[in-house]
């Protein structure tokens, strides 16, 4: 698990429930990205909300789900 930790105390990380993140105070969750199907079968992960690229297509749903969290994780450690 990666956290980013701001200046100003703030954490972002991808959530996941190998740490309880209330530990660290208040909580509050958004959505970084979307993985979805496509028009054609495929599945796509698209990371603009947090100003990413939108990835694939991919043939399976886990093969995005992966993408999505290596990007993601990737941005978080720059």
């Amino acid at each position: 698990m990666i956290l980013r930790i701001e200046p100003e105390g703030s954490v972002t990380t991808v959530y996941t429930e190998a740490l309880d993140l209330t530990e660290l105070g208040s909580v509050r969750c958004s959505r970084a990205s979307h993985v979805e199907p496509t028009s054609d079968g495929a599945w796509s992960a698209d990371l603009s909300p947090v100003g990413g690229p939108v990835l694939g297509p991919y043939a399976l749903r886990s093969e995005a789900l992966a993408v999505e969290v290596a990007w993601l994780e990737g941005w978080l450690a720059s």
